[in-house]
C-alpha cells in the first residue's frame, strides 16, 4: 500500500478521530478511569504511563546513593537501563538510558529516517513523531505560505509521511505547528525522558520532563531499542524567590540566566529551577525558560511538578496524567537538601525586563540600559521589525498579553511603527486566538499572522523591507540571534526579548523605549503610558483544537512504499562511511582554521539550505560558508594547499576528497554551539574530514561528530591553538592504543619542515571508540546486528 501525498497531507488516516472528539471522549468517570490504564498520550493508545517502573528504578538508585536527590537526578536515573549496576558520577560516568519517546522536526527527521531505513529494522521501538515545521517560509501570510510550502516540499513531505507510516512514526502535517508546542500540548508529562532532534527540545521541561536535544543518529539508537548514552550531567540549581509582576515575564528569567552563565556556562549540566518563586510562573512560562536554556549550552532544563502544570494538563485534556502525577509527586520534585554543583539565585520581585543581543543571546541588558549601549556601540535605534511567537513564546498567555498592549495603543489611535509578525506555536493556539479575537486585535495593529511554523526564527523569512547588507535592528521573542540567522542579512542587529517588549518597541519604533518609564503620544497629541500587560494564563472557554493535522501510523505499515528517486535533488539514500584503516592520521591538511564563534549555523547554514536536509551531497555545498578564516579574516575563502588556489570552502574540501587528501579543522571555544543539526557533523565527514581540533565543544555537536566517525579533539593547552598555522600539516598519533581518558599526540609539521608536538584531549568512552573504528555509530549498529 503506497500512501500518496494527498492522502498524507490533505486528511488524517481514518483510524485517527478528530482531536476535539478525542477530547470529549477523554473525559471519563473516576470509576472507569481507575480501571483503565492511562496512556502516555491520547494519540498513543497502546502505551502506558511509566510511573510504576520509574518508581521501582528510583528506589534502587536512591538506596545506592543514600542522599537527597535533585529532580533532574530522579527523572534521569529512574530511566537507567540498569539501575543496579550503572556507574553514577556527575560529569564523569556515561549513563545508558531508556527514553520514553522520540520527536523529530522535518528538517532533521529526513536524515534520521534515512539512517533508520539504512539500519534495516522493521519498526521503531518507542513512540516517535515527525513534525513538519521547518520548511515553511514566511512570505505573505499563514494560509498562502502554507499552500506554497506544501507545493514546494511535496517530495519531502511525502517521504516523511510514508516513512512514518511504514516504520510506525506519527506524522504531524505541515500547518500543525512547531514541534515543541505540539509536544507540550500532547506528549510531555512530569517525569518524562524524551529526546528530540532539535536543540530546543528542552521546552518540555516546562511540564516537568527531561527533554533533551540530540542529533538524528541518537534518535536512531532509541528508535532501534538501543540504550541511549549520555554523559552524566552536573546539576545547576536556580533558586527563584519573589514573584513575577508588571512588565517582567518568564522570558526575563532565562535572559538573566543567559547573562550570568553565558552561552557555554551550562555545558554538561542540567539547569534545575526550584524555590518559592516557581509558583508565580505559568506552565507555558516555565516552558519558555526551559526552551531558551539551549542558549547556555545546557543539556536540558526542568521545573518541579506543581499546580500550574496540573492546570495545564487538565486544560489540554490530560486529567488522568495529572491525577497520576499528584500521586507520584515525591518523584517529580527535588528532595530537601539536594546537592547542586552550582547555585544561582534570582529574586523575581527585583528582576527587570531584559533584552539580549545583538549577535549572541547572552549579551544581556536591562531594558532601560539597552539604549545607552546601542548609542555607545553604534547599533541602530530604529526598530525595523518586531516578531512575536516561535517555539519559545507562542502560548495563549503570550498572545493575550501582547493583545492587551495593542488594545491600549489603539485606544489612543496608534498602530505599529515597524513590521509586526505573529507566529502561532500550533494549530490549537492559532484556532484559539482566532476564536477569542486576539488574532484580529494583533492584525488591526498592523500585524501579519504567519503559518504555524518556525518561520523567521530559523531563517525561513523572505524579508523584503531591507536590502542585504543594510544595517538595521529587529526585536524578536525568539531564542537565538546569531549573525544572519533570521533574515540571512549579516548587518541585521537582532535582539531577543519578551513578546510584550517586542510589541511595545514595535509600537514606539525604537530600541530604547522602556514602557515602564517612557510615554507615547496618541493621535490626539496627548501623552500616555502603557499599563502593565495582562492576560489569562489559559483560555476560559478551553482550547479550540482547530483542524485535524495528525496522521497516526497504521498498526502494520510493512506494505507502505517509501520511494526515494535516484534523480532526486531533495532526498538521497545514504552510503556507509569508510571504516578506520587501523593507522594514525598522517599529515592531514588544514581545510580551515576558524577564528572566533563557530556555531552550527556557521558550519551548516539553515534558511534556503533547509530544502537539502535529506540530500547529504547537495547540502554539503553549504559547509563553513560563514565561518571566519583565520588566514585572511574572510568567509568562504580558503587556499587549496596543493594547488595554492583560493576558493570556496566546500569546493576546496571536494577537491581534497577527490585527491584522497585527508583534512581537519582547527577551531575556537564552544565550537558547534547552537542548533542540534547533525548535518554540521555529517558534511565534514562526507567531504573527507577526519578530525576537528578546538579549544572546547558544545555538547550536542561533539556527540554528533563521534556518531559519524569523526575525531572531536580539544587542545590540552588552549594556547596551542596559536601554534598552528593554516599551512601546517597535522598528524594524530596513538590511535592504535586509543582509550578512554588517554590523550592523543598531535604532531604539527610547519611549512618550513620543523615539527612540534602537543597533546589533545578527548571524551570518548569504550563504546564511542568502537564507533570511530567502525566508521560511524550506524556502521557499528550493523556490525552488532551481524554478530561482529
Amino acid at each position: 500500500m503506497a500512501l500518496s501525498l494527498a492522502t498524507g497531507l490533505s486528511r488524517a488516516f481514518s483510524s485517527v478521530v478528530r482531536r476535539d472528539l478525542q477530547k470529549r471522549c477523554f473525559h471519563v468517570s473516576p470509576l472507569v478511569a481507575a480501571a483503565q490504564k492511562v496512556a502516555m498520550s491520547h494519540l498513543d493508545p497502546g502505551t502506558e504511563m511509566p510511573y510504576d517502573k520509574l518508581q521501582s528504578n528510583l528506589a534502587v538508585v536512591k538506596g545506592r546513593l543514600g542522599r537527597p536527590m535533585t529532580l533532574s537526578e530522579k527523572v534521569l536515573y529512574s530511566h537507567l537501563d540498569d539501575p543496579t549496576n550503572q556507574d553514577i558520577e556527575r560529569g564523569v560516568s556515561y549513563l545508558k538510558l531508556r527514553p520514553d519517546r522520540v520527536a523529530m522536526q522535518d528538517a532533521t527527521a529526513q536524515m534520521a529516517m534515512l539512517q533508520f531505513i539504512s539500519s534495516g529494522l522493521p519498526r521503531v521501538a518507542v513512540p516517535s513523531t515527525i513534525h513538519c515545521d521547518h520548511l515553511i517560509q514566511a512570505q505573505i501570510d499563514g494560509p498562502k505560505d502554507l499552500k506554497r510550502a506544501i507545493e514546494m516540499n511535496k517530495e519531502v513531505y511525502n517521504f516523511l509521511s510514508t516513512s512514518g507510516a511504514r516504520y510506525g512514526v506519527g506524522f504531524w502535517k505541515p500547518g500543525s505547528g512547531i514541534i515543541h508546542q505540539i509536544i507540550l500540548e500532547n506528549y510531555a508529562f512530569p517525569g518524562l525522558l524524551m529526546i528530540g532532534t532539535d536543540s530546543h527540545t528542552p521546552n518540555g521541561g516546562g511540564l516537568g520532563g527531561l527533554c533533551i536535544g540530540v542529533g538524528g543518529a541518537d534518535a536512531v539508537d532509541v528508535m532501534a531499542d538501543i540504550p541511549w548514552e549520555l554523559k552524566c550531567p552536573k546539576v545547576i540549581g536556580v533558586k527563584l524567590t519573589g514573584q513575577l509582576s508588571g512588565w517582567t515575564s518568564p522570558k526575563d528569567v532565562i535572559l538573566k540566566v543567559a547573562g550570568i552563565l553565558t552561552v557555554k556556562g551550562g555545558t554538561g549540566a542540567i539547569v534545575e529551577y526550584f524555590g518559592p518563586g516557581v509558583d508565580s510562573i505559568s506552565c507555558t512560562g516555565m516552558a519558555t525558560i526551559c526552551n531558551m536554556g539551549a542558549e547556555i549550552g545546557a543539556t536540558t532544563s526542568v521545573f518541579p511538578y506543581n499546580s500550574r502544570m496540573r492546570d495545564y494538563l487538565v486544560a489540554t485534556s490530560r486529567e488522568g496524567i495529572a491525577k497520576l502525577a499528584d500521586e507520584n509527586s515525591s518523584m517529580l520534585t527535588p528532595d530537601e537538601g539536594a546537592p547542586y554543583d552550582q547555585l544561582v539565585e534570582i529574586n523575581l520581585s527585583e528582576l527587570e525586563p531584559h533584552i539580549n543581543g545583538p549577535f549572541t543571546p547572552d549579551l544581556a541588558h536591562p531594558v532601560n540600559k539597552v539604549g545607552e549601549a546601542a548609542r555607545a556601540k553604534g547599533w541602530p535605534l530604529e526598530v525595523k521589525a518586531g516578531l512575536i511567537g516561535s517555539c519559545t513564546n507562542s502560548s495563549y498567555e503570550d498572545m493575550g498579553r501582547c493583545a492587551s498592549i495593542v488594545k491600549q495603543a489603539m485606544e489612543h489611535g496608534l498602530k505599529a511603527k515597524s513590521l509586526f509578525h505573529i507566529t502561532p506555536g500550533s494549530e490549537q493556539i492559532r484556532a484559539t486566538i482566532e476564536r477569542d479575537g486576539i488574532a484580529e486585535i494583533l492584525r488591526s495593529f498592523g500585524g501579519t499572522v504567519l503559518a504555524n511554523a518556525c518561520g523567521p526564527c530559523i531563517g525561513q523569512w523572505d524579508r523584503q523591507d531591507v536590502k542585504k547588507g543594510e544595517k538595521n535592528t529587529i526585536v524578536t521573542s525568539y531564542n537565538r540571534n546569531f549573525t544572519g540567522r533570521n533574515d540571512a542579512n549579516p548587518a541585521t542587529h537582532a535582539f531577543v526579548t519578551s513578546p510584550e517588549l517586542v510589541t511595545a518597541m514595535s509600537l514606539a519604533g525604537r530600541l530604547d523605549f522602556d514602557p515602564r518609564n517612557d510615554s507615547l503620544v496618541g493621535t490626539d497629541g496627548k501623552e500616555f503610558k502603557l499599563k502593565d500587560p495582562f492576560a489569562d494564563e489559559l483560555p476560559t472557554r478551553g482550547f479550540d483544537p482547530g483542524e485535524d493535522t495528525y496522521q497516526s501510523p497504521p498498526h502494520d505499515g510493512s506494505s507502505v512504499a517509501v520511494d526515494v528517486s535516484p534523480e532526486s535533488q531533495r532526498l538521497q539514500l545514504l552510503s556507509p562511511f569508510d571504516k578506520w584503516d587501523g593507522k594514525d592520521l598522517h599529515e592531514m591538511t588544514i581545510l580551515i582554521k576558524v577564528k572566533g564563534k563557530c556555531t552550527t549555523d556557521h558550519i551548516s547554514a539553515a534558511g534556503p539550505w533547509l530544502k537539502f536536509r535529506g540530500h547529504l551531497d547537495n547540502i554539503s555545498n553549504n559547509m563553513f560558508l560563514t565561518a571566519v578564516n583565520a588566514e585572511n579574516e574572510e568567509m568562504n575563502k580558503v587556499q587549496n594547499k596543493s594547488t595554492k588556489e583560493w576558493g570556496p570552502v566546500p569546493a576546496t574540501a571536494r577537491a581534497y576528497k577527490a585527491s584522497s587528501i585527508r583534512w581537519c579543522v582547527i577551531g575556537d571555544d564552544n565550537y558547534g554551539e547552537g542548533s542540534s543539526r547533525e548535518h554540521a557533523a555529517l558534511e565534514p565527514r562526507h567531504l573527507g574530514g577526519r578530525a576537528i581540533i578546538v579549544k572546547s565543544f558544545a555538547r550536542i555537536h561533539e556527540t554528533n561528530l563521534k556518531k559519524q566517525g569523526m575525531l572531536p579533539l580539544t587542545f590540552a593547552d588552549p594556547a596551542d591553538y596559536d601554534k598552528i598555522s593554516p599551512d601546517d600539516k597535522i598528524s594524530i598519533k596513538g590511535l592504535a592504543s586509543f582509550a578512554p581518558g588517554k590523550p592523543l599526540e598531535c604532531v604539527i609539521t610547519h611549512s618550513d619542515g620543523s615539527k612540534e608536538s602537543i597533546m589533545l584531549n578527548h571524551s570518548f568512552n569504550e563504546q564511542q571508540i568502537t564507533w570511530f573504528k567502525a566508521g560511524s555509530a550506524l556502521n557499528r549498529m550493523k556490525e552488532v546486528a551481524a554478530g561482529l
